[in-house]
């Protein structure tokens, strides 16, 4: 194998995702993969020291990533919260708002051994990093997608944490009363009409499932595990939610109406309304 210096790659690989990508995205695609598939972190590429690449599995790699396949599918997996998780396309890739809600969960847990429910779970990345950073912790977990199961066991098994995974359809289902200390979801919340505004990669590679609900009902999933988790948690547990930068209000205005108490709103990093926190009371 032809020996390359780290930065002519970079170069090379950024300049070929322009074509899909804009300059920032393409800068931090090229990045990651490098680390990912090359293990030429930051240090690596600035010290821009000689190495042996695999040109066939670079050309093919890229081949993939100019039609749109996100780079965590192609290396196989993706970071989250300090941890590796498997990724394909029956779940979504976590992104980094997520991480923003487990940091939340976990900071805001007082209970050595609570009692902890994701629903609509994916990869299985916030109930197995609940379960890592609370090893005490009971952690269950419920998705409708089979795929999405079969993927988050692994995740789970491959960081060495005990959680139970269920095949639920919230929509129709009932959820046990008084038995959780935590719910958390991270539902599908982005319109229909929406599809028109998101990159390739996100709707060829991630199921819509995960991501879409009908224009007329951009709430049926908080309103339903709202409605459903008011019995379910026990007297002062946490409900937590991922929305919708647009939907804060109409999510407060939710909660407030099943008589959750002390709703609060927060930002992520990039100063959007992205996580809600509500107590049963």
């Amino acid at each position: 194998m032809p020996l390359v210096r780290p930065k002519e790659i970079f170069v090379r690989i950024k300049s070929t995702l322009t074509e899909v990508y804009d300059e920032r995205e393409s800068t931090a695609i090229a990045k990651n993969y490098l680390a990912d598939r090359f293990h030429i972190d930051s240090i690596k590429l600035a010290i821009n020291s000689p190495f042996s690449i695999d040109e066939s599995l670079l050309t093919h790699d890229l081949r993939r990533l100019t039609h749109g396949t996100p780079y965590q599918h192609i290396v196989g997996f993706t970071e989250f919260y300090g941890r590796k998780f498997l990724t394909n396309q029956h779940a979504l890739i976590p992104r980094p708002e997520t991480e923003e809600l487990v940091d939340w969960i976990v900071r805001e847990n007082q209970i050595s051994s609570p009692s902890i429910l994701d629903i609509g779970t994916g990869t299985g990345c916030i109930p197995i990093s609940l379960k890592a950073e609370i090893p005490n912790a009971e952690c269950s977990a419920m998705d409708i997608s089979a795929g999405a199961l079969d993927l988050a066991e692994k995740n789970a098994k491959k960081n060495e944490v005990d959680v139970c995974f269920l095949q639920v359809d919230i929509l129709n289902e009932a959820l046990e009363s008084n038995r959780y200390d935590i719910i958390v979801s991270n539902p599908p919340y982005i319109p229909n009409a929406d599809r028109n505004q998101m990159h390739i990669n996100v709707l060829d590679h991630e199921p819509d499932i995960a991501l879409f609900v009908a224009d007329e009902t951009p709430l049926i999933f908080y309103q339903v595990i709202a409605e459903k988790s008011i019995d379910a948690l026990r007297k002062g547990g946490h409900l937590f939610f991922e929305i919708h930068e647009s939907l804060g209000q109409q999510v407060i205005e939710l909660l407030a109406s099943f008589g959750y108490s002390k709703i609060e709103l927060r930002k992520d990093l990039q100063g959007k309304d992205r996580m809600i926190k509500a107590i049963q009371s």
